[in-house]
């Protein structure tokens, strides 16, 4: 007995045997079973989502011994002939191999004439989108106005191709694309039923692989099948897709974690042993660190993982701050964009792991600076992720006049509260209350609304719930804003000095008695 492939051995017979086109299957079985059958239908969809098969479905349920109804037999002569490809009213085309006007008015000349043997004669006009405009003039007189006993069954992968005039006269349904974690169910479904041991993980890589599509699932089931004698294991899986095993993958992120260049390099010749497509390798890097940004900030919904375990995630969360792994996502999504225009693939893909490592958020002791390390002390200054909250700040970092600067920048405040704060001067921090301190313009500007959001931004920078006491002063206080105000005119000055000494600048004014404006010179930097 000849082999039957996956694809059409498991081809659904009946509406619910479809996976994920729920919203089709309804409105087909309420019009079948109402006995309201619209003459025309137009499916749409990608490639392998079901389009043909709703439509012989359909055929069938028009067409069988037992009556029209949403739930065809499948038994009945005009059933199995329909299920075969082989019933004599069921007239299926192909419109990508017959295109011309000609082979139209051909098919359309027996519309006329009753069924031979069904009930409804069908026309399945697959790929119509290939039809010529010709082609579709002709079409359109008898989609339009049909004999009583025709149904048109229209598929297309790309309908912005059809005439409106076309589309206003069908019903359209959009197939959706299937989900990996759908398609990856019925692969198991299947293999269970013929009786294949598996590894989900190796089911779950072809799921993904067939990109939306449960045709492309199914042959790729047939292929590694064949690739592994039988085999469905991670490993074969990984060889016949040509993508990276997970170690390699954990390993890239471990060292990016470390900030170790060479491991990071040592990697990758590792990985180009193998000659693997780098575009897929960025691919399931990205994946990666997508599931460990669920795991760090929102790791209650994190779902079950048939690639990497808890534990990984958890651990390599850990080891790398939120802003890191958004990071390092984004950069391999543009890695994978750039990868085509890279010398070679391999020199692209180091070019985006290097560019990970070159380019990292600031941490607390840089946005602090040199000046103020002493105050953090030794405590570590990566963000850790709790509730949802960043927590940037070491339990014992000083909140003085010398640092508030840095604090206000590392605790992101902005706007009008963080132009509030920079008009403050810290006088205590005790026992998580901190005292400020303004003068009376600056008190003139404090309200309710600012206070409640600078007590929440320092509240969340430290890590712990904690009160501010203000304290009006007299006269003016030497603030951040009035330190770096006095900078910048200071800067401006010395820049309107130097200018003014530049030989160039006294040339032009011996010669033309030409005069400096000093509002207008500004410093380079």
């Amino acid at each position: 007995m000849s082999y039957i492939v996956l694809a059409r051995k498991w081809r659904p017979k009946r509406f619910a045997e479809l996976v994920g086109q729920e919203h089709v299957v309804r409105a087909l079985s309420n019009a079948l079973d109402s006995g309201k059958v619209h003459h025309a239908f137009l499916f749409t969809g990608t490639r392998g989502v079901g389009k043909t098969t709703v439509a012989r479905i359909l055929a069938m349920a028009l067409n069988c011994e037992a009556g029209v109804s949403a739930n065809p037999c499948t038994t009945c002569a005009a059933c199995r002939e329909i299920d075969e490809g082989r019933f004599v009213d069921l007239i299926e085309v192909d419109a990508a191999s017959r295109t011309k006007v000609d082979d139209t008015r051909e098919l359309l000349d027996n519309v006329q004439y009753a069924p031979t043997r069904g009930r409804y004669k069908v026309y399945l006009v697959d790929e119509v989108h290939m039809l010529s405009n010709h082609s579709f003039n002709a079409l359109l007189k008898t989609l339009e106005e049909p004999p009583p006993h025709v149904k048109f069954l229209l598929a297309t992968t790309d309908p912005q191709k059809l005439p409106v005039t076309v589309l206003s006269r069908c019903l359209q349904f959009n197939l959706k694309r299937l989900s990996a974690n759908l398609i990856g169910e019925r692969l198991k479904f299947i293999a269970a039923a013929e009786s294949l041991g598996y590894e989900a993980a190796a089911l779950a890589l072809l799921a993904r692989a067939a990109d939306g599509s449960m045709r492309d699932a199914l042959s790729l089931l047939d292929q590694l099948i064949a690739f592994g004698g039988g085999a469905l294991n991670e490993s074969n899986a990984r060889a016949m897709l040509g993508t990276i095993d997970r170690g390699h993958v954990t390993r890239i992120v471990e060292a990016l974690s470390r900030a170790d260049g060479p491991g990071l390099l040592a990697q990758v010749r590792e990985l180009d042993r193998d000659a693997p497509d780098y575009d897929r390798a960025l691919v399931d890097l990205a994946a990666l660190l997508q599931r460990i940004a669920i795991a760090q900030i929102v790791p209650e919904t994190a779902p079950q993982d048939e690639d990497f375990d808890a534990p990984t995630l958890s651990r390599l969360g850990a080891a790398m701050s939120a802003e890191d792994v958004q990071l390092y996502y984004q950069i391999a999504l543009a890695g994978r964009r750039d990868l085509s225009m890279a010398p070679e693939p391999r020199l692209g893909f180091e070019m985006t792991l290097l560019r990970m490592l070159a380019f990292r958020p600031d941490t607390v002791a840089a946005v602090v600076g040199t000046a103020s390390v002493a105050a953090v002390g030794t405590a570590s200054a990566t963000a850790s992720v709790t509730g949802g909250v960043a927590v940037g700040a070491p339990a014992a970092l000083a909140i003085d006049a010398g640092t508030w600067a840095a604090v206000v920048e590392a605790a992101g405040l902005s706007g009008l509260t963080r132009q509030f704060a920079l008009n403050c001067v810290p006088s205590s921090f005790e026992n998580d209350v901190l005292t400020l301190r303004l003068d009376q313009p600056a008190a003139e500007r404090r309200t309710r609304s600012t206070e409640e959001k600078l007590v929440q931004g320092l509240s969340k920078y430290l890590g712990r719930n904690m009160r501010i006491v203000f304290n009006v002063a007299e006269g003016t206080l030497a603030t951040p804003a009035r330190q770096r105000a006095a900078a910048e005119q200071d800067k401006a000055a010395r820049a309107a000095a130097d200018f003014e000494q530049d030989p160039a600048v006294k040339g032009l004014r011996e010669r033309f008695g030409a005069e400096v404006d000093a509002a207008s010179v500004k410093p380079v930097n």
